[in-house]
């Protein structure tokens, strides 16, 4: 979420003029924020997740978004554009527009270093609303590292995660897997700093 928040606006005042930007924004409480764009390793990670997706979903009755598709935090206010959504079942929209999902089941985000720390934080804490949502993802975009958060029949969250281009990351509640080398593919990762010697 950025910094820079825009005057106090309605919720319907941040959809119409939403709908007709070019730039996307999270709306949180009257307040819209501009997002700001991502990198080529992010783009590619999330191309990378919409072939992954797609093909292990397409003779499947489920759903999912890249990107574009917004969601909305019912309980709190909260209108954002996850990296990646999914659902097997029946998707819920806000309005007859079509744009704003509801009841996500699995919400996929690509961590940067002006997000991680919203990412980990107040946005997981306030996804934790949504009683649809099962599993929660990040995804690094500087090295070969997974985190799934999973919500257990409790109601309780648990972390499970997956390092290194021969693991995966199952996501056992719409039935996929992400192979980290398929994930990552393509991806350019920086050059890893030298540790200090002891001498």
């Amino acid at each position: 979420m950025s910094s820079q928040p825009l005057p106090h606006v309605t919720v319907d005042e941040y959809l119409t003029i939403e709908r007709d930007c070019k730039r996307k924004h999270e709306y949180f409480r009257g307040e819209m924020f501009a997002m700001a764009g991502a990198s080529a390793a992010h783009n590619q990670i999330t191309f990378n997740l919409a072939r992954l997706l797609g093909n292990q979903l397409a003779d499947r009755d489920c759903k999912a978004y890249v990107n574009d598709m917004r969601v909305k935090v019912s309980d709190t206010e909260l209108y954002t554009y996850p990296d990646g959504i999914v659902t097997c079942e029946d998707p819920h929209f806000e309005d007859e527009h079509v744009d704003t999902l509801l009841n996500p089941q699995v919400l996929i985000e690509v961590l940067s270093d002006s997000t991680e720390k919203y990412d980990r934080g107040k946005k997981f804490e306030l996804y934790r609303e949504m009683e649809s949502l099962r599993d929660y993802i990040l995804i690094s975009q500087d090295h070969a590292h997974i985190e799934r958060f999973s919500r257990d029949e409790r109601g309780n969250w648990y972390l499970v995660d997956a390092t290194g281009l021969d693991a995966a990351m199952e996501l056992p509640s719409v039935d996929c897997t992400l192979p980290l080398a398929d994930v990552f593919a393509k991806v350019d990762f920086p050059p890893e700093e030298p540790r200090d010697q002891v001498g």
